[in-house]
């Protein structure tokens, strides 16, 4: 009976330990499976303010990271912060980042692009229509990069945008320039538009702000003082442009501008680069670098040219002729 006991119990045994071996080979085999999936990289991306040029880049990073090899939803996090055109907020956006140990952060604007790149040292952030880079502080060369920090520059001659202007207006004196004093790539372009100014016999009449609220004052301010306006490539008063066209076209004052959208907003000309193409830029640039890149090896990029675009409905507005010259060198005219 005891041996016939034993005997049970030496089969219960090693069933038992037969199903605890297979088991644990299950839970392996799991972990293996688990192991050979994609990692999922995440990425912060951070944008200034909204604004058409701004959300095309939004919408190029994006897709750039998708063609090349990472997308939302399979292998990519993407936290997407605004700042509302707030200072603070760039900085707490930034501070949220580094203390969520993003792979890699992506900067929309020389202000988010100055706040991240402060706030994270340890991380690769790649910055995108940063102006003057060198100016920001984020680079010390744009060759070679000598932090964590690289991206894509929209920077465009100031020299053919005044020659532009003086285009449709020969007899131009003054021209007025609305910006943002606490941007630096506002204050660096209206330097350069300055020095240009100065060549050709025109007067820069500036109008600094300081925030969203002053744009329309700024604008109306100008009435009486510019034979024209021009808007650089600043993220505030782009993003209240409506507000500067409001005052523009009650004192018949042609505006012009220095990135694409806002003349399909309302502004007469621009030589002008392609901002989603440039956001599509960098989102390459950000998968070489998750792909293993240094950044050190992955130089600024600028955007090698500028194409013209024409407001027709707008030139009428303020009564200016387009010659059949400027027509045949636009890339679009805008009806």
């Amino acid at each position: 009976m005891r041996r016939a006991v034993s005997m049970v119990l030496t089969t219960l045994l090693a069933f038992s330990l037969a199903a605890c071996g297979n088991q644990t080979g299950g839970q392996s085999e799991a972990t293996t499976a688990n192991s050979g999936q994609e990692q999922t990289v995440k990425i912060g991306l951070t944008q200034f303010v909204e604004h058409p040029a701004l959300d095309a880049i939004h919408q190029g990073i994006l897709d750039g990271l998708k063609e090349s090899g990472y997308e939302e939803g399979k292998n990519l996090e993407v936290d997407y912060q605004n700042a509302h055109g707030d200072m603070n907020n760039t900085v707490s956006i930034a501070q949220k980042y580094a203390g969520d140990k993003k792979d890699l952060v992506v900067a929309i604007a020389t202000p988010s692009a100055q706040a991240a790149a402060k706030a994270i040292a340890d991380k690769p952030v790649v910055f995108s229509s940063v102006t003057d880079p060198i100016s920001a502080q984020l680079v010390s060369s744009l060759e070679k990069p000598d932090k964590n920090v690289t991206g894509t520059s929209d920077k465009v001659s100031m020299e053919q945008q005044l020659k532009l202007v003086k285009t449709f207006l020969p007899q131009l004196k003054k021209l007025g320039v609305i910006y943002t004093t606490s941007e630096v790539n506002s204050e660096v372009q209206v330097k350069e538009l300055e020095e240009a100014a100065s060549k050709e016999g025109v007067e820069i009449v500036k109008a600094g702000i300081s925030q969203l609220s002053e744009v329309q004052l700024a604008a109306q301010g100008l009435a009486g003082k510019a034979d024209a306006m021009f808007i650089p490539i600043d993220n505030t008063v782009v993003s209240s442009f409506e507000a500067v066209l409001g005052a523009a076209e009650a004192n018949k004052i042609p505006v012009f501008a220095s990135d694409t959208d806002t003349v399909k907003r309302g502004a007469v000309a621009t030589y002008g680069i392609d901002y989603y193409l440039i956001g599509k830029q960098t989102g390459e640039m950000a998968a070489r670098v998750l792909k293993g890149q240094a950044v050190a090896d992955t130089p600024v990029e600028i955007s090698k040219q500028a194409d013209l675009y024409i407001n027709e409905t707008a030139a009428g507005k303020f009564g200016l002729t387009i010659s059949e010259a400027l027509k045949q060198q636009a890339k679009e005219i805008i009806k």
